[in-house]
């Protein structure tokens, strides 16, 4: 059976993982950028699909207070198995912030990128901030800084910005309309007053815009995050996409509201519905015409650490990290070694998908789910797995569209299943909804069975058995 091939073009990959092939963008709007600027995302993986795979990042959460409300957020639930913005377990000192990075980034060496992004605004927390940045410029110079805000204070804290090693920023941007703002922002505080309503969501767009313009003007590179929120501004993001863009900004992530009632959240605790996967895609692909999409994030708590879709964090508790013994000058020689090794993997890999894509698929348009520990790799087992990838296949050529998580492995190992197999079975292949092609290591009989009665298309087929290749290689191979 021929499936096509991935067709992801190396320039495009190289200007921010959002390639033709992945998130919607075009080879010009790409091929346009300077090469500074494409080198500056090479290894970034919140900002290369690509990358993605084979870089990991981590959050250093030192940010508790906030200067807006947000309807979807909650920053007062923490659960270790919860992947959302504003999540922490420990709210770190700089100097507690500084020894994690060191540790973290001596023991997962494909470390290429340090965010600051919470757990409440890192800009309406300056001092500290700027205190972790200044020691994280001086101490650990072959990291890349990271920094996520709602932009309220964005247009005075540019100059700071501009004095350490930062060249990425995201904004969020969920509205240029301040009807709409003020059904998604309570209140803001604004020169020592609580502003409600539209005029809070006014100054609050204002200040964003503002900010946004500022950066591009100093040629920071910025992504802009929206929240997708059924019934307010899904519609309206088309708008925000296009007027960004012309701003300068390079990538925008438009991402799905979780409204959970169990966080508390307003929206989650009021019933505001979530995006479907069909829904979120098709927010996506609306605003792609306008913007190079990111269609990759994973919401990522502010103490995330190592792959995007991992977490590590648990791991480097600063219990844990008191009792490590790091040698950072050794770590950074090895890290560069390793980070020549992957960007090698990378770009072999753009250079074998650049070829043309073939397909048997005459005019049909196929979804295809991925599971895989990284590495851009087939290498895990259905029931081991917490997300998969969704490649979208049609004559045109393969382009990634995005994840679908797995609330809990379908199974956890040994030689028989828990009592909820089943339950997880039947969630697990209801968040597949639409995917018609399963690529994955191994799968067992009952779940290779119940996916095969579910698709009655003729591209169905059966996982393959250890299968260990890259995504992109493996067309070429059947």
């Amino acid at each position: 059976m021929k499936l096509p091939v991935l067709n992801n073009t190396p320039a495009t990959s190289e200007a921010g993982g959002c390639a033709s092939g992945s998130c919607g963008s075009s080879d010009a709007s790409v091929q346009s950028l300077p090469e500074s600027i494409r080198a500056k995302v090479a290894d970034h993986p919140c900002f290369s699909e690509q990358a993605h795979h084979f870089f990991a990042r981590m959050h250093v959460a030192v940010a508790p207070a906030c200067n807006i409300q947000c309807n979807y957020c909650n920053r007062k639930y923490d659960c270790s198995n919860e992947s959302r913005p504003g999540v922490v377990s420990e709210v770190l000192t700089p100097q507690q912030a500084v020894k994690k990075v060191k540790a973290v980034a001596a023991a997962i060496p494909q470390m290429s990128v340090l965010g600051i992004a919470g757990p409440g605004d890192p800009l309406a927390n300056p001092h500290k901030t700027f205190e972790t940045f200044r020691r994280l410029s001086a101490e650990t110079p072959d990291i890349k800084l990271c920094v996520s805000t709602n932009g309220l204070t964005l247009p005075e804290c540019v100059d700071e910005l501009c004095q350490h090693n930062i060249d990425h920023v995201t904004v969020t941007i969920n509205c240029v309309d301040p009807e709409i703002g003020a059904k998604i922002y309570p209140w803001i505080f604004w020169k020592n007053k609580r502003i409600r309503g539209v005029e809070a969501a006014r100054i609050l767009i204002e200040q964003q815009q503002k900010g946004l313009q500022m950066l591009i003007d100093r040629g920071i590179l910025v992504k802009v995050n929206s929240v997708l929120i059924p019934g307010i501004n899904d519609q309206h993001l088309i708008e925000v996409s296009r007027i960004v863009k012309e701003k300068g900004a390079f990538l925008h992530n438009v991402m799905p509201i979780i409204s959970e009632p169990e966080h508390g959240t307003y929206f989650g605790l009021t019933g505001q519905a979530e995006p479907t996967a069909a829904e979120l895609q098709a927010v996506q692909d609306a605003c792609a015409g306008d913007m190079n999409m990111m269609r990759h994030c994973r919401q990522c708590r502010a103490d995330a650490v190592g792959l995007l879709g991992e977490d590590r964090g648990a791991e480097f508790t600063l219990d844990k990290i008191d009792a490590m013994e790091v040698d950072y000058e050794a770590a950074m020689v090895k890290r560069a070694e390793v980070h020549e090794q992957l960007l090698g993997q990378l770009y072999a890999q753009r250079e074998s998908a650049s070829q043309p894509a073939r397909t048997a698929l005459q005019g049909r348009t196929v979804l295809m789910a991925v599971s895989t520990k990284g590495g851009g790799l087939i290498n895990q087992h259905f029931g081991h797995a917490t997300e998969f990838l969704v490649y979208e296949a049609s004559d045109n050529g393969v382009r990634f569209i995005g994840h679908r998580q797995v609330d809990k492995p379908y199974c956890e190992g040994g030689s028989s299943c828990g009592e909820d197999a089943e339950t997880l079975l039947d969630t697990l292949l209801k968040s597949l909804q639409g995917c018609e092609v399963l690529l994955c290591s191994k799968v067992g009989y009952e779940p290779g069975v119940r996916w095969s009665r579910r698709v009655s298309s003729p591209m169905v087929s059966m996982p393959w058995s250890r299968l260990k290749m890259p995504f992109w290689r493996y067309t070429r191979r059947c």
